[in-house]
């Protein structure tokens, strides 16, 4: 069993900042990618940010230079700081990792419960 818990979500003021964390615990072999995702009211989900294993990072438009992702491979731990919210990252945000449970398996996409962020004006 594989899962992955977020926290950090919350509410803030326009302009503040949120540390988002996901830990993925469980029979875990190797994570390959991991991301943040974001799903807003009547919206599809997007990709927020990505990080491979190596380090490399890739953002959504509309976040660049405000937020930043980062991982720990030791902890199996991805996060996201946000900086400089608006009120359009108001979202769900979901963790997401492709992962191998045991060196049989092929990678998979494994995905949290989501955790609230809201940004008031």
């Amino acid at each position: 069993q594989v899962q992955l818990v977020e926290s950090g979500g919350g509410l803030v003021q326009s302009g503040g900042s949120l540390r988002l964390t996901c830990a993925a615990s469980g029979s875990i072999f190797s994570i390959n990618a991991m991301g943040w995702y974001r799903q807003a009211p009547g919206k599809q989900r997007e990709l927020v940010a990505g990080i491979s294993s190596g380090g490399s990072t890739n953002y959504a438009e509309s976040v660049k230079g405000r937020f930043t992702i980062s991982r720990n491979n030791a902890q199996n731990t991805v996060y996201l700081q946000m900086n400089s919210l608006k009120p359009e990252d108001t979202a769900v945000y979901y963790c997401n990792a492709d992962l191998k449970r045991n060196v049989y398996t092929r990678y998979e996409d494994y995905w949290g419960q989501g955790t609230q962020v809201t940004v008031s004006s």
